[in-house]
Parts: C-alpha cells; sequence; structure tokens
C-alpha cells in the first residue's frame, strides 16, 4: 500500500505536467494527499523505529516496523481521518497508531526521542521539498503543488511541536515532568486535540495566526510563499 502511495504521489506530479487547468488542478489535489499519506507512514515509521533502537522489542512484534498504514494500530485515525480533514480544512492532523512500551525504554532521553522522530520526519521532508523547488525549478503547477505539501509538513512539525497532552511535543516533555502533571496530561490526552483542532477550525481567525507563523518558519528554511500559496488554492479547486 505505501508503493501504492507513492504511485498516486507520482501521478499526480506527473498530471500537473500536461497543459489543462483541471489537470492541472487534478494533479496538485493527488500530489499533495498521496504526499500527505506518505509522510503519515514516514511519521509513524519513526517512532516506531526509534523505539525500536531505545529498547522496545515489541514494535516489531506488532508490525509497526513498516510503511505500511495497514500495519498500524488504526488506520483510520492514523490515514483515513488525517486525508479527511486535510481534504476539507487544510488542518495538518497527525496520526497516532503506534503504541510504544514506554517501560521498555532505556531512559527519558530516549522516550523524549522517539515523541520527536515523528515530528522531525515532517521538518525533514519539508526541507527536502523546498529545496527541490528552489533547486531543480520545476513547472509552475508542480512547484505549487510540491511547495504546498511542504508547507503542510512544516504546519504538521509546527503542531506536532506544541506542548498539548495528546501530541509530541507533550510527549517528548512528559518524561521530565512531575507524577501529578503526567497524571493530568494522561486525564487530558484524550480530549485535549480535539478542542485543539476545533479552536483552528471553529473560531474565527485562529487557522490565520497558526499558519501566518506556520509561514514564517516555512520562509526561515528557504520555502517558496507564493508557490504554496497557489498550491493551497489548485488543491482547494472546488473553492
Amino acid at each position: 500500500m505505501f508503493l501504492g502511495l507513492l504511485a498516486v504521489t507520482v501521478g499526480g506530479g506527473l498530471l500537473t505536467l500536461i497543459d489543462d487547468d483541471t489537470a492541472r488542478s487534478a494533479g496538485v489535489f493527488l500530489l499533495v494527499l498521496g504526499g500527505w499519506a506518505v509522510s503519515l507512514c514516514l511519521h509513524e515509521f519513526g517512532h516506531a523505529i526509534v523505539a525500536f533502537r531505545g529498547g522496545d522489542r515489541e514494535v516489531y512484534f506488532k508490525g509497526y516496523l513498516t510503511l505500511d498504514p495497514r500495519r498500524y494500530t488504526d488506520p483510520v485515525l492514523s490515514l483515513l481521518l488525517p486525508l479527511l480533514l486535510l481534504a476539507i480544512g487544510g488542518i495538518p492532523l497527525p496520526g497516532g497508531a503506534v503504541w510504544i512500551n514506554h517501560y521498555a525504554l532505556r531512559s527519558r532521553a530516549v522516550e523524549s526521542r522517539v515523541s520527536l522522530a515523528g515530528p522531525f520526519a515532517n521538518l525533514v521532508l519539508a526541507i527536502l521539498l523546498a529545496v527541490v523547488v528552489a533547486v531543480l525549478q520545476p513547472p509552475a503547477a508542480l512547484a505549487a503543488g510540491l511547495s504546498f505539501l511542504a508547507l503542510l509538513q512544516m504546519a504538521a512539525f509546527v503542531l506536532n511541536m506544541l506542548p498539548v497532552p495528546g501530541l509530541d511535543g507533550w510527549g517528548a516533555l512528559e518524561p521530565y515532568l512531575s507524577h501529578d502533571a503526567r497524571r493530568i496530561g494522561a486525564k487530558a490526552r484524550p480530549w485535549a486535540p480535539l478542542i485543539l483542532f476545533a479552536v483552528l477550525i471553529g473560531i474565527p481567525g485562529a487557522a490565520a495566526v497558526f499558519f501566518d507563523v506556520v509561514y514564517s518558519v516555512y520562509g526561515l528554511v528557504g520555502g517558496d510563499e507564493y508557490a504554496a500559496a497557489l498550491g493551497s488554492g489548485l488543491f482547494f479547486f472546488w473553492r
């Protein structure tokens, strides 16, 4: 299935090269949606491989050391729901399906690295895509699709690094917190991300502020903000 997602991504990229507005929009849509699905797999694999190297052998026996999303605990939450929310509202919902045995990890530092591995996979992808656009200078529609995909990777990185229970930023801090703070975080973990996403989607201006921060960070790594905005317009062609 991972290879299938890659094929969709590449196919979308090829469609953007056709001299037709409909084909270009469809190409950007498939490129971004397929590329986002690929990044979700890499995000979860990042958690799993660092946990495995840090002492948790259960991730191997549970089948997490693979890029195939069908092996994850909950493919709906890890793949389908993020893709749906991305297509509807452009919010890069992180997937969260790799269950880690934290008691098997060797140290608190390893626990933090396990949490950070996922969002840093998004950061690396964002930088690589931005560099590809800047160096290779592909045709306008392809550059727009790649730039918007890079922007989404940066948005996923920024979002995941927020110290909110249930997100990776909290997971990186949690090993160093007091017992009471960890207990409160555990109680808040099921609903805190939902409140965050409700704020981003439901409160006017909240998403704009969030993406202003994302655009700023994206610009710092050399991302083409204009191409990303063009890619967003092509992706949300029904607007």
